[in-house]
């Protein structure tokens, strides 16, 4: 009997055009291949007034303890003009040892590697693991990500799922397959910063109150000094301005109000309440007599951190053995739906290199997939061994 072929299974998903919140097939066809496999498979919607349904997929073979986790999200971002791509977006093209598409390694190339190297381990075993293995599949990770996995770890839950341990496949490696394991994340929080004047002629400035004197000056004090100088496990936090909206087409008349959005990126030094007492507490200080106000967005991506152990020794050996390489245990980079698996269990991140995710042209050389599901296989011998 042949293996299971990680490049077909990934070519399959790519052709599947699953943007947010489309299922596009692709959960239709892991769940037909993991039924197959034995699998109990579970698909469902979930819904929430002012955001699109989202469909999902839990799967689980196995009854006993350890339970291994794989998570990871088959919806995809848009990928732009068609036009700008040398091989169609969906087309699952090969080219001189590549795979194209959009979702090759953010995150469609992984999933397809997790379920080859699965299926590989359940033929040597006869069909059952040493314990249980689940696959906890979203398509709602690329958006707001409300209907996705956050409901879906709830949903397994109040079904009396128990999970040991997830590896989730984000594309987290940096320059060759093997070199980064991702442990924990920093946090993100988002804010609009609102100063308000008084309108009037740009003539007399008298008569008015130009709210972007004050904007400026807040802002230029939020950013003139670090938020913190980093942790132990992470980065220091920052804050980041991403665009000014006063909405004023006329050259002659002072506004009335001006915005900034900004983002946080924000470590362990600081919870939801001390990040945003800080910030204001800095803003007050700077504005004056500048009338201002922060509206604080909601945010469910808080900072956690994996500490190594047991888990992440096996994870690591693995990655080693297989690549050659001994990867670095990092925080970096943005949010990832760890961010609600880690209140389920101890939660890793390793899938394949990053440096096309979100690009015109996405791809993944062939030789990567083949190396990923063999990491993936000396993980689950190492894990249930």
């Amino acid at each position: 009997m042949s293996k299971p072929d990680p490049i077909a299974i990934a070519r399959d998903l790519l052709r599947c055009p699953s943007v947010t919140p489309a299922e596009g097939g692709a959960l239709a066809y892991l769940g037909n291949l993991l039924s197959a496999a034995g699998f109990t498979v579970h698909r469902m919607t979930f819904t929430e007034p002012g955001t699109p349904d989202v469909e999902n997929l839990y799967a689980r073979i196995g009854t006993a303890a350890p339970h291994l986790m794989f998570a990871g999200h088959t919806d995809v971002v848009p990928p732009g003009d068609p036009k700008s791509w040398s091989h169609e977006p969906f087309g699952g093209e090969i080219v001189d040892g590549v795979l194209y598409g959009r979702g090759a390694v953010d995150m469609k190339g992984a999933i397809a590697c997790k379920v080859a190297a699965t299926l590989d381990y359940l033929a040597a075993r006869g069909g059952r693991p040493k314990g249980s293995i689940s696959f906890l599949i979203t398509g709602d990770e690329e958006s707001v990500a409300i209907n996705g996995t956050i409901k879906l770890l709830k949903w397994a839950a109040e079904h009396g799922e128990k999970f040991s341990h997830c590896i989730l496949g984000e594309p987290g490696n940096v320059v060759e397959l093997g070199d980064t394991i991702k442990l924990g994340r920093r946090g993100s929080q988002n804010g609009v910063l609102i100063v308000t004047g008084k309108q009037g002629h740009v003539a007399y400035p008298q008569r008015a109150d130009n709210p972007v004197r004050g904007l400026v000056r807040i802002m230029s004090a939020l950013m003139d000094e670090p938020l913190d100088s980093g942790s132990k496990h992470f980065d220091p936090s920052n804050l980041e301005f991403t665009s000014i909206d006063i909405g004023n087409p006329t050259v002659n008349l002072i506004p009335s109000e001006a915005r900034a959005h900004f983002n946080i990126r924000f470590n362990d030094c600081h919870d939801y309440a001390s990040l945003k007492a800080l910030v204001e507490q800095r803003a007050a200080a700077a504005a004056g007599k500048a009338r201002w106000r922060i509206d604080w967005e909601p945010s469910n991506a808080d900072v956690f951190y994996t500490e190594p152990g047991e888990f992440t020794d096996r994870v690591v050996a693995a990655v080693a053995e297989a690549t050659g390489r001994t990867p670095k245990l990092s925080t970096s980079g943005g949010t990832s739906d760890a961010r609600f698996i880690k209140d389920y269990c101890p939660v890793v991140e390793f899938g394949l290199v990053g440096t096309t995710m979100h690009a015109v042209d996405e791809q993944v050389p062939l030789a990567d997939l083949t190396a990923l599901t063999a990491v993936y296989r000396k993980m689950l011998d190492k894990y249930f061994g």
